[in-house]
């Protein structure tokens, strides 16, 4: 897992470029998970026409709300994901990722309504 530390997300919320008007932020660990989420998933070279809206996928996967912010600054965070919320350089067959990169990161399944949500069979493949 890469433990990213608050000065590394704090200077990625300064230079990423959001796609609203407003940025929400509730917890730097919210931008973990969504990192840790990302690093999952096969990375293709072209961005696609359409996207995955990821952030609900990440919700249910990690127990917990995540912004559309907090999936924005972890795809600046990420050194192989490219692209604007919700068109990232990730395949259209998803990676479910292993619940074992939530571990050191506190705030994951906080909001236990979420994790009733996750349904593996949205994704194509397990980690």
């Amino acid at each position: 897992m890469n433990s990213l530390t608050d000065e590394e997300i704090e200077a990625a919320k300064s230079s990423t470029d959001y796609n609203l008007d407003a940025q929400l932020h509730e917890h730097n660990d919210c931008i973990r998970i969504a990192y840790e989420w990302l690093d999952a998933q096969k990375k293709i070279k072209t961005i696609p026409k359409f996207g995955v809206t990821s952030k609900h996928l990440i919700e249910s996967w990690a127990g917990r709300y995540i912004s559309q912010s907090d999936v924005s600054v972890a795809a600046e965070l990420h050194p192989e994901v490219f692209g604007k919320y919700p068109r990232f350089n990730i395949s259209k067959m998803l990676v479910e990722p292993s619940t074992s990169r939530l571990e050191d990161i506190a705030e994951s399944f906080k909001h236990s309504n979420y994790r009733e949500t996750h349904r593996p069979k949205r994704y194509k493949s397990q980690e």
